[in-house]
């Protein structure tokens, strides 16, 4: 992996304009994968009024090992991912779109990139949806995350079999954003690749058309 943060790297941006945008879905692309990969899935939800932003990660990963690994052994590139983020939301923000009409949405490595962001930053988003991911970090990480996610509506969706995300995991995610005081939806699906799949997109699109009424 080059030496090379995510800071500076582009920022591609769909949908409405921030100045018209009533909400705003973040979406974190997985490993190999780009910008481009995640931000085609906007072409499913038919909402007027939202905005889509997807940052590319530097050498189109980010972080080198998996999410399952130590977590010094992600850094420094995960710690600068998590700032990516947090630094888009300061800048959706000062748009004047408040943090409740903020959905994170990641697919695998993102996955596991939103879920870790929203529960190191607990507040009330508008939505934090992990497609195949979980929490980072070995699974006997202490998951004291402070702070409340205030009825967050948080949505888990993998396979029962998927190679890169062990179900246990996704479970265990599950349960510590409820004690986090999120309104977490589930959803383990039978022998299912690494995908995303139509249940997962209608569960986003209800949530999106619930923010943008």
């Amino acid at each position: 992996m080059s030496h090379q943060f995510h800071q500076g790297q582009p920022v591609l941006h769909v949908g409405a304009a921030l100045d018209q945008a009533k909400a705003v879905v973040l979406m974190l692309h997985g490993r190999g994968a780009s910008a481009e990969d995640i931000l085609s899935l906007s072409s499913e939800f038919k909402h007027n009024q939202v905005a889509y932003l997807a940052p590319q990660a530097a050498g189109y990963q980010w972080y080198p090992n998996r999410f399952i690994a130590p977590i010094e052994s992600n850094e420094p590139y995960l710690s600068s991912a998590l700032t990516v983020i947090g630094d888009l939301i300061n800048h959706v923000q000062a748009a004047g779109i408040p943090q409740e009409q903020i959905v994170l949405l990641g697919f695998s490595q993102g996955a596991c990139l939103a879920l870790e962001y929203s529960a190191r930053k607990a507040m009330r988003y508008g939505g934090v949806i992990g497609l195949s991911g979980a929490l980072i970090g070995p699974s006997d990480t202490p998951r004291t995350y402070p702070g409340t996610l205030n009825r967050t509506p948080v949505f888990l969706g993998c396979s029962d079999v998927d190679f890169h995300i062990p179900v246990d995991r996704v479970i265990e995610s599950a349960s510590v954003f409820r004690q986090m005081g999120a309104t977490v939806t589930e959803r383990i699906y039978p022998n299912m690749g690494h995908t995303i799949n139509e249940d997962e997109i209608g569960f986003v699109d209800d949530l999106l058309r619930s923010l943008v009424g």
